[in-house]
């Protein structure tokens, strides 16, 4: 299965795995499942570190790729067509980190691994219950 993960699922993985419901964690852990994180998820690490909401045991550049390698989780990179589709979704939210997370689903047409309630009114699948 190939999925996406949201920003804060990627991190408590990393910092409280406890946080994640078993699902999820099977799903992290079976290697025959394509996990992708998306470039936006890496800006929004970036800037969460440098106005200081995020604490990290090294910089963003070098602890996102170095652990995003080790644990096996691939790229899903923002493309025109992701970026261009934000403008046809509906206004349920303004968060531009999860609006990029969403149409990148959309138009990936995979599954948002997410505890964020604000992701369900856009009707992208959410892979989240235990």
């Amino acid at each position: 299965m190939k999925v996406l993960l949201d920003t804060h699922v990627w991190l408590w993985w990393i910092s409280e795995p406890e946080r994640l419901p078993r699902r999820v964690v099977a799903l992290m852990e079976d290697g025959g499942n394509e996990i992708l994180w998306s470039v936006a998820s890496s800006r929004e690490v970036a800037i969460k570190y440098a106005l200081g909401k995020l604490p990290l045991p090294e910089l963003p550049q070098d602890f996102v790729i170095r652990r995003l390698s080790r644990d096996g989780i691939g790229t899903l990179h923002v493309e025109h067509r992701h970026a261009l589709h934000v403008a046809s979704l509906p206004l349920h939210h303004h968060d531009p980190f999860d609006r990029i997370l969403i149409a990148q689903a959309e138009i990936e047409k995979i599954p948002v691994v997410t505890a964020d309630p604000k992701f369900r009114p856009y009707g992208v699948r959410i892979l989240w219950d235990s």
